[in-house]
């Protein structure tokens, strides 16, 4: 048995079991009302608190900024109660990931990443886990596995970015937890409200705030989260011997993003569908997934799993000089990388070094008219 694994069987709802998206959403993580106060405080800045000069920091919940902020804890219980477990928030998704992988592994180890999930976590396991002398295996999120005998961590990205497939995870929990390894979700592009990945068996999830969870597109941000007391104390004394954490600002800023979540994901959504009924009916256009799609080789898996299908799809366009000429057409479309914001963005993901094509693109939908566009990408292929 892990010696991680003590996860409960208790619900994980949070204060509002049986509500709906947009009710906790709304309330999450908010504290009780107060006459005269606002319904989510201002952030505290502070490095120091003062101190009780008899007993110290042992009398306040707050010592020191780095591991002690109260708009970062109204932060975390809210994304905790969205997700289903204690959250640790993080400086950005790329703090919270390699943080995650750097507390759980040591040398001997081995580690399975996925082999078509974000092109950073791969570069930073064969530039530092390997050299630490964790032993990497890559597999396609759909899968072959290899086998998980030995295997300390498996970690997944479901749907993968960019390429949108989908892995079945209570089966792949199952099988995690039969060869005792820890299994970890990347949560970051179906969010908590597209699946609660620690219902299907996960043990730990870890995704990018910076993208639909607040999707502003003003801020970074990471996250982890877990139902192991266990790991969720060696995550959090990684975070604070460490120090990546996430400014006032930036967690007072998350939380009150969080609010809209629901209505933004649902627009999103729409949005996502109405063009990948577009672009699949384009002759001028290629290797169309997204895994709403009842055709998308994930849709059998994605139908069942998922709550809600993603606002972002992957499509290819033959040559980054036609995407270069699609993106000036739109009037839409910003190039921008990231996704999950209220702008209709498109990034050429070859550009950063990515293991795509030339062409490929990774289209995260915004939260314009789904009419205008339409209209506007189906111009803009036209143009292009």
């Amino acid at each position: 048995m892990n010696e991680f694994r003590d996860r409960t069987e208790e619900q994980h709802d949070g204060r509002f079991p049986g509500h709906g998206d947009g009710t906790r959403c709304a309330h999450a993580g908010l504290p009780e009302p107060v006459p005269g106060a606002p319904f989510l405080p201002g952030p505290v800045f502070a490095a120091p608190y003062h101190l009780d000069p008899r007993h110290g920091p042992a009398s306040a919940p707050n010592g020191y900024g780095r591991p002690d902020n109260p708009t970062r804890r109204l932060l975390e219980a809210a994304i905790g109660e969205l997700e289903g477990g204690e959250c640790r928030v993080f400086a950005s998704g790329q703090a919270a990931v390699t943080g995650l992988l750097l507390a759980v592994l040591r040398p001997g180890d081995s580690v399975v990443l996925p082999a078509d999930g974000y092109f950073s976590v791969r570069a930073f396991a064969t530039e530092t886990l390997a050299g630490n002398g964790v032993r990497v295996l890559l597999a396609p999120t759909a899968g072959p596995y290899p086998s998980f005998d030995g295997v300390r961590l498996v970690l997944v990205e479901t749907p993968a970015n960019p390429g949108l497939d989908v892995v079945d995870l209570p089966a792949l929990a199952e099988r995690a937890r039969s060869a005792g390894a820890l299994l970890a979700v990347d949560n970051t592009t179906a969010t908590p409200l597209g699946q609660r990945p620690l219902d299907l068996g996960a043990d730990l999830v870890v995704a990018s705030g910076t993208k639909a969870l607040t999707g502003h597109s003003d801020l970074l941000l990471g996250y982890l989260a877990t139902r192991s007391a266990e790991l969720l104390g060696r995550l959090t004394a990684w975070r604070t011997a460490t120090g990546a954490v996430p400014g006032a600002f930036d967690a007072w800023l998350a939380h009150r993003s969080l609010a809209t979540l629901d209505l933004r994901l649902g627009r999103q959504s729409a949005n996502a569908e109405a063009l990948a009924r577009l672009l699949a009916a384009r002759a001028d256009v290629s290797g169309l997934r997204w895994p709403g799609l009842a055709d998308d080789p994930a849709y059998p898996v994605a139908s069942r799993q998922l709550r809600r299908m993603p606002g972002v799809l992957s499509f290819d366009l033959g040559s980054a000089e036609r995407v270069a000429r699609f993106l000036e057409a739109s009037r839409l479309v910003a190039a921008a990388t990231s996704f999950g914001g209220l702008h209709t963005s498109a990034d050429r993901r070859a550009q950063w070094g990515d293991d795509t094509a030339p062409g490929f693109v990774r289209l995260s939908c915004g939260v314009e008219d789904s009419v205008d566009l339409v209209a506007d990408v189906a111009a803009a292929l036209d143009a292009a």
